[in-house]
């Protein structure tokens, strides 16, 4: 037999390879921050039937490589009768903030609002000065949307033990639950949430303007709750968490095996 005949790579095999590349690329710089297993999601998503092997073989040979993060420390909250942890949609909201500025150096703040246990994030509000009144009117909009949450944490900021904020909650049945100082992994979903953001969004784009960070802000909102898999909800989106669905394919818990080994 000639050497062609057993090494050759047929034409069909050769374009669908090339433009799993293609794709596996495209979705990697639309991405830069996303690793081989969220883009192996993403692909899922799509249809494709593929081994996460597969992908981070691409991966490496297209040198999509993540620059490494340093392991940090974690440790636990100790228990004190509050919620440690959500059981359900709606039990346990948390809130903080994250701080920006514009190309012009202007300061810009950005108050958080998420469900731990969906990880949805309903409202992102950006702003020059946000101060208790902004976050009650906040708020006020998100429980006539949402409905009110059971239990909302937060840091000690000042604009969150306010007085004024304390009582409008109990008024409508929202307990407090405040971390202690200097234990920010007492709120680790929202802090894990702060990451991506900044990560993922505040890095990669330049603000003019506290209107067009928040439309840029926004858009990145409704891309993370509707589009972005996260791995803790077994990779499927806030939204489809929200609203009961269950995994969208039945062997992501390969990528969660892949990910845990």
């Amino acid at each position: 037999m000639h050497r062609s005949t057993y090494r050759h790579l047929a034409l069909a095999e050769h374009d669908a390879e090339a433009a799993l590349r293609a794709t596996i690329r495209e979705l990697a710089q639309a991405n830069p921050r996303y690793g081989y297993r969220r883009i192996t999601a993403l692909l899922r998503r799509r249809g494709e039937t593929i081994n996460p092997k597969r992908v981070w073989r691409i991966w490496r040979v297209e040198g999509l490589v993540l620059p490494r993060k340093r392991p940090r420390k974690r440790r636990r909250a100790q228990p004190g009768g509050l919620p440690t942890r959500a059981t359900h949609r709606g039990h346990v909201w948390t809130y903080d903030f994250v701080f920006d500025q514009t190309e012009r150096g202007q300061a810009l703040k950005l108050l958080v609002i998420l469900d731990e246990y969906t990880r949805e994030c309903h409202r992102i509000r950006v702003g020059r000065r946000l101060d208790s009144a902004a976050v009650i009117a906040t708020l006020e909009g998100l429980f006539a949307e949402h409905g009110a949450p059971e239990y909302l944490r937060s840091d000690n900021g000042g604009e969150f033990i306010a007085d004024a904020v304390r009582t409008w909650l109990a008024r409508r049945g929202t307990a407090t639950v405040y971390i202690e100082p200097g234990h920010p992994w007492e709120n680790g979903v929202v802090e894990s949430f702060n990451g991506k953001l900044r990560d993922e969004c505040l890095n990669q784009e330049v603000f003019w303007g506290e209107a067009h960070a928040q439309v840029i802000v926004e858009r990145w909102r409704r891309r993370y709750n509707e589009e972005r898999p996260h791995s803790a909800l077994g990779y499927r989106t806030p939204a489809e968490v929200a609203q009961g669905l269950p995994t969208s394919n039945a062997r992501t818990s390969d990528l969660v095996d892949d990910q845990a080994s």
